[in-house]
């Protein structure tokens, strides 16, 4: 049975004749008897009372009526929903963003865009940058904010924010009053580290490497405001990108550039290549694009 004997069942049964049926599709009386019967003998059951001079459904015959209607209905609208997603008025993209930089970026770019766009859903996931990779390319999200660079082979992207990372040091820490602190100058430091996960931890972890020395990681977080709390409690130093550290109180934790080497948060929004993209997720790149380029 497909959707032609439905509708062909369906006119029958509305107009209680088989003759009347056939006029209003326009087709003869026997292409919609020899259509019906097909459903019949397909399904194994009479879907119609034939003994009077009106046919009437039987009790099978109204179940698929009922059915019949509700299936009918959902295959016409496949082309309005469709135009709906096309035209962006319905779809969901799932994001991927570290926590520092969903907080900091994306609260005002979601409300525009769900200004705009009411019906589309936006799924956020707060992942560690690395995470983020790993979830586009098993195809969990559909986009992502990363920490360059990343395999250009595997990704497109975009970036959109470059930033140093600065030292955070308790003020009664011995480098507190420098203007500038270089990276070797901390192989003795106790350090707060973002988690693994995260791929500044990486990034910071081989720079110290490149300096002679393995980082003395006392406690690990994916929070950076408690990274900046465990400073301020003078636990250790910390690395984070100079956009976090611009609203910490300088009272209680004080903020040095870092150079030799100077280490950047360099991000992008980033998506797999060679996987489909919905028009809402292609529309979200496309408006996120403009708006951080603008700001």
């Amino acid at each position: 049975m497909d959707i032609l004997h439905l509708k062909y069942f369906l006119e029958v049964a509305k107009s209680k004749s088989f003759s009347l049926a056939a006029q209003k599709l326009h087709v003869s009386q026997p292409t919609v008897s020899k259509l019906v019967k097909n459903i019949e003998e397909e399904l194994g059951i009479l879907l119609f009372d034939r003994s009077s001079r009106q046919i009437e459904l039987t009790d099978a015959g109204k179940i698929l009526y009922k059915q019949g209607l509700q299936i009918i209905t959902l295959f016409e609208n496949i082309p309005v929903e469709l135009l709906d997603v096309k035209g962006l008025k319905k779809g969901q993209i799932k994001i991927g963003l570290p926590p520092m930089v969903g907080a900091r970026f994306f609260p005002q770019i979601i409300s525009e865009f769900n200004k705009l766009y009411p019906l589309i859903k936006i799924k956020l996931f707060e992942y560690g940058a690395k995470k983020v990779e790993t979830e586009l390319l098993q195809g969990n999200i559909d986009i992502g904010v990363v920490l360059l660079p990343i395999d250009q082979e595997d990704f497109a992207f975009f970036p959109f924010v470059n930033n140093p990372l600065m030292l955070l040091v308790h003020p009664n820490h011995p480098l507190a009053g420098k203007a500038a602190v270089a990276l070797r100058e901390l192989s003795n430091e106790n350090f707060i580290f973002l988690s693994k996960d995260f791929t500044l931890h990486n990034l910071i972890y081989e720079e110290c490497i490149k300096k002679g020395f393995h980082p003395k990681i006392i406690y690990e977080s994916s929070q950076w405001d408690f990274i900046s709390e465990m400073v301020a409690a003078n636990l250790g130093i910390a690395l984070l990108p100079e956009p976090v550290c611009r609203n910490l109180d300088s009272n209680r934790i004080k903020t040095i550039p870092l150079n030799e080497p100077t280490i950047n948060w360099y991000l992008a929004i980033a998506w797999r290549k060679n996987k489909y993209l919905s028009y809402a997720a292609k529309e979200w790149i496309n408006f996120t694009h403009s708006f951080l380029h603008q700001v």
